[in-house]
């Protein structure tokens, strides 16, 4: 992944990759570059075997400014604005799809995804940390879902997965007003699960519990992803029965050898992901 425009890689910590939002636009907004390189990231990590768990964050001191509205004006421009009939809203309609691919494949991770937010979170910065796993904040950060105020629905996974984060209500009141929030109350609504004084404890914070994830065997990790976010909009009893059906399925490991006997011999484990 060495020609990425919108993003850079880093390994900071081991088995822990550290995507870093570049723009090229102001306050690493989302231009043409992202959308391209987005899914095509988070795939390729998603498939790393030296990769366990995931910390996004900005540059510059904000995580995103959301759509760069300057940079994407000439792919949109001709399909919202005139007389754009049944064929020119088709493509619309197959742009908002592509788009949305990007969220998704962070969404589908099979590696757990950390938000570690900065500055500024604007639109689509929030449909970004909507489908990550676990959101941390800087003091003084602040969010919007600020679609509203371009005259535009929220679509690229804001709506759909917010109410699940924080409620239909508070999804509601942020998404209608297009109002700023700061972290302390993104905080008090569930929005993000800490909140730390400034840049460098944040990604200290975001760095250590990303290691303690590396740490566990990264089949098991996968798997406790993957029940929680089937069983989200499945009852109790659907729930168990999947994840009867994945023990049954994937329990036998070298990996859980591997707990048994660091257990017995009173040593740290060293999972392999076998």
């Amino acid at each position: 992944m060495e020609d990425l425009v919108a993003f850079r890689i880093e390994k900071n910590v081991p088995f822990v990759a550290e995507v870093v939002l570049l723009g090229p636009g102001k306050g690493n907004a989302m231009g043409p570059q992202f959308w391209e390189e987005c899914p095509r990231v988070f795939r390729a990590l998603s498939a790393a075997e030296d990769v366990r768990a995931i910390v996004v964050r900005g540059s510059g001191g904000n995580f995103t400014y959301g759509l760069d509205l300057k940079a994407m004006a000439p792919t949109l421009g001709g399909l919202v604005f005139g007389d754009a009939l049944a064929a020119d809203r088709t493509k619309l309609y197959e742009l908002v799809q592509k788009l949305q691919e990007s969220f998704d494949a962070i969404a589908a991770c099979k590696k757990p995804v950390i938000a570690a937010v900065s500055g500024r979170c604007i639109g689509g910065g929030v449909d970004m940390i909507s489908a990550c796993d676990i959101r941390l904040a800087q003091k003084g950060a602040s969010f919007s879902v600020r679609e509203v105020k371009v005259a535009m629905v929220a679509d690229l996974g804001t709506l759909q997965r917010l109410p699940k984060i924080i409620g239909v209500g508070h999804t509601k009141m942020l998404a209608l007003t297009g109002d700023d929030i700061d972290a302390d109350r993104a905080h008090e609504i569930g929005l993000v699960e800490d909140v730390y004084d400034d840049e460098p404890e944040l990604l200290e914070a975001a760095r250590s519990l990303a290691a303690r994830i590396g740490q566990n065997p990264p089949l098991v990790v996968a798997g406790v992803k993957e029940v929680i976010d089937f069983c989200a909009d499945k009852s109790v009893a659907e729930g168990q029965r999947f994840v009867a059906l994945w023990n049954a399925a994937f329990l036998a490991s070298n990996d859980l050898k591997e707990a048994f006997a660091a257990f017995m011999e009173r040593r740290d484990p060293n999972y392999k992901g076998t």
